[in-house]
């Protein structure tokens, strides 16, 4: 699909092969904070969502796609719709580069603009929102370059590590 493809990277449905991929970004300590995560997920657990990643969006409500790089097919992160809602014509949105090394390179704002051009050429949504911890400058610095806007900051709203943390509601009419 040529929509889900860019310059740097391209977009792809998970496949059965990439339980490793997942399972380790799921099971990432670090990752844990920026999903509220509490605990590892199984190889078996992992292995029955990728059995079952092929289901329909309608009926799921979610999508989760693999980044891949272009020059090389190197799986990069995933970036992740949820709360899909197709009367209200929006879904929320979530990206993760798994390297540090790849981060600050274009791989993101590539993955967000075509995901943002799918929802609105193929699923006809209205809107895309995300949430996004205070102290995450480089993902607001994104979103917002993307024509994310900032509508909202809910305070205290996740405990990580012993304290509350602040979270911005950031939301892009397509």
């Amino acid at each position: 699909m040529e929509t889900l493809k860019g310059n740097l990277v391209y977009l792809r449905a998970l496949e059965p092969s990439d339980l490793n991929f997942v399972h380790a970004l799921e099971n990432n300590e670090l990752v844990w904070k920026l999903s509220n995560t509490v605990k590892p997920f199984s190889r078996y657990l992992i292995e029955r969502y990728l059995k079952n990643a092929h289901r329909d969006i309608y009926e799921m409500k979610q999508l989760r796609l693999v980044i891949c790089l272009k020059e090389n097919d190197e799986a990069l992160g995933l970036i992740d719709m949820f709360d899909c809602d197709f009367k209200n014509r929006r879904a929320g949105i979530g990206i993760l580069i798994e390297n540090k090394a790849n981060r600050n390179k274009g791989f993101g704002r590539e993955s967000l603009k075509l995901l943002a051009n799918y929802c609105k050429t193929h699923l006809d949504l209205h809107q895309l929102y995300c949430n996004i911890s205070e102290e995450n400058e480089q993902s607001l610095k994104m979103f917002k370059s993307e024509k994310f806007k900032v509508v909202g900051l809910k305070q205290d709203w996740n405990y990580i590590e012993g304290e509350f943390k602040n979270e911005y509601s950031l939301q892009r009419i397509l």
